[in-house]
């Protein structure tokens, strides 16, 4: 059984910066492709950030030169750190697969950017 914990969220003002955790529990971790997802209100969950196993990464067009993710394998745990965070970065924020495992999503985190 695999879980992930979310855990960084909280609120800043734009401009500001923020660095997401997820913890994941079990060994398949390291095999797989994870990523950074949100979903804002009234809004589909959208992936953000995604990185391989052995580190090559990818993100959405919206956060490309503000976010980067990282992982630790080691320590079983993938990092997304958000700089010069923008209002329309509102959402709660979810690690999982890539592409998403339906049984591994969690709580998430909330991340509200706002004056």
């Amino acid at each position: 059984q695999v879980q992930l914990v979310e855990s960084g969220g909280g609120l800043v003002q734009p401009g500001e910066s923020l660095r997401l955790s997820c913890a994941a529990s079990g060994s398949v971790f390291r095999l797989f492709r994870m990523g950074w997802y949100r979903q804002a209100p009234g809004k589909q969950r959208e992936l953000v950030a995604g990185i391989a196993s052995g580190g090559n990464t990818n993100y959405a067009d919206s956060v490309k030169g503000r976010f980067t993710i990282s992982r630790d394998n080691a320590k079983n745990t993938v990092y997304l750190q958000m700089n010069s965070l923008k209002p329309e970065d509102t959402a709660v924020y979810y690690c999982n697969t890539v592409p998403g495992m339906v049984s591994y999503w969690g709580q998430g985190t909330q991340v509200t950017v706002s004056s």
